[in-house]
C-alpha cells in the first residue's frame, strides 16, 4: 500500500500546542480554525480533542461552526477523550458520567469514530474484570446510538496496563468496544511488539504512534506527558510496531500522539509538518498483504 493511501491523524496533544495532561488548562492557546489549517496543509486527515478544549469551542463557535471547520479542511477522522473513573461508584462516577455525555453529544454532532478511555487510572493491583467488564458494556451501550466507538487505552499506570488484562476486559463485550494501541504504552509497559498479534481485530479500533527515549526519564507518567519523541527519533522500533498491527489486519486511520515539552514550544506549522512526515517515513518499508 503506498504511503499516500495512509492516513494520520493528529491525537489532540499533537498539536495542542504549550499545554499537557493535567495542566492548569488543557485548552490549547491555538485557536480551532489554525489548528486545523496547520493540519490540512501538513497533510492530516484527522484530529483529536479532549474535553475541555471541546466545550470550550463548542461554547465560543458553536457546534455547527466547529463541525464546518473540520469538513472545510478535509478532517474526516475525530477522536474525543478522556474518560476515566466510569467503572466506579459514588460522586467520581457522577463526574465521569456528566463527562460521558457531554463528550458522546459533541461526538455524534462531529460524527467522531472513538471516544478514548482509561481503565482504573492510578489504580494499583489487576482490575476487577467482571466489574469493569459490565460497566464497560454500559459505557459502550451509551455510546452506541452516537455511532461512536469506546476504545480502552492500557496505560502502563493504570490497572488495566496490558494486552491480555485489556483483552480480559474488551473481548466479547459490545461489537462497539474495544482497544487503542499506542506504541508508547506497549514499550513502556514492558510489551514486545509481538504480543499485538494476539489482539483479535474486531478489537483493534484505534491506533497511535509515537517513540521514546531509551530510558524512562523521571515516573512513567512524566516520561508519558513530556518526553515523548517523534518517529524515528527515539529508540522503539515503531515500523515493526506497524508491521505488527498490519499483519492482525487493521486498515483504519493512524493516530499520532506526540506529548512533548520540547515539541509543544514549537510554531504550529512546524510541529505540524515535522509530526507528519516523520510518521509517514515509518511506513515506507511496510508489507501490505494483498
Amino acid at each position: 500500500m503506498p504511503t499516500k493511501n495512509i492516513e494520520l491523524l493528529a491525537a489532540y496533544w499533537t498539536l495542542a500546542g504549550d499545554t499537557y495532561p493535567g495542566a492548569p488548562s488543557e485548552i490549547s492557546p491555538f485557536s480551532l480554525q489554525d489548528r486545523a489549517q496547520a493540519a490540512s496543509k501538513a497533510g492530516w486527515r484527522g484530529m483529536g480533542f479532549v474535553h475541555a478544549d471541546l466545550l470550550h469551542n463548542v461554547d465560543k463557535l458553536g457546534i455547527s461552526t466547529v463541525r464546518n471547520i473540520l469538513q472545510d479542511n478535509g478532517i474526516k477522522h475525530v477522536e474525543v477523550e478522556f474518560l476515566t473513573d466510569w467503572h466506579l461508584d459514588g460522586e467520581r462516577r457522577a463526574a465521569s458520567d456528566k463527562m460521558r455525555d457531554e463528550l458522546l453529544e459533541i461526538a455524534g454532532e462531529l460524527g467522531a469514530r472513538s471516544l478514548k478511555v482509561a481503565g482504573g487510572l492510578f489504580e494499583d493491583g489487576p482490575p476487577d474484570v467482571p466489574r469493569m467488564r459490565e460497566t464497560f458494556a454500559l459505557l459502550c451501550d451509551r455510546a452506541q446510538p452516537f455511532g461512536v466507538n469506546v476504545v480502552i487505552e492500557f496505560l502502563p499506570f493504570s490497572s488495566v496496563c496490558t494486552i491480555d488484562r485489556a483483552i480480559a476486559v474488551t473481548e466479547n463485550v459490545r461489537p462497539n468496544g474495544g482497544l487503542l494501541v499506542d506504541t508508547w504504552h506497549v514499550a513502556r509497559g514492558g510489551m514486545s511488539f509481538d504480543e499485538i498479534a494476539k489482539i483479535p481485530l474486531e478489537l483493534i479500533k484505534s491506533i497511535e504512534l509515537d517513540d521514546a527515549n531509551h530510558a524512562i526519564v523521571e515516573t512513567l507518567f512524566n516520561d508519558s506527558t513530556h518526553h515523548r519523541k517523534l518517529c524515528g527519533e527515539g529508540a522503539l522500533d515503531v515500523p515493526a510496531f506497524i508491521q505488527q498491527v498490519v499483519n492482525v489486519g487493521y486498515r483504519g486511520p493512524w493516530g499520532v500522539e506526540l506529548i512533548s515539552a520540547e515539541l509543544r514550544k514549537l510554531p504550529l506549522e512546524v510541529v505540524a509538518k515535522r509530526a507528519f512526515d516523520t510518521t509517514l517515513a515509518q511506513f515506507e518499508g511496510i508489507q501490505f498483504p494483498n
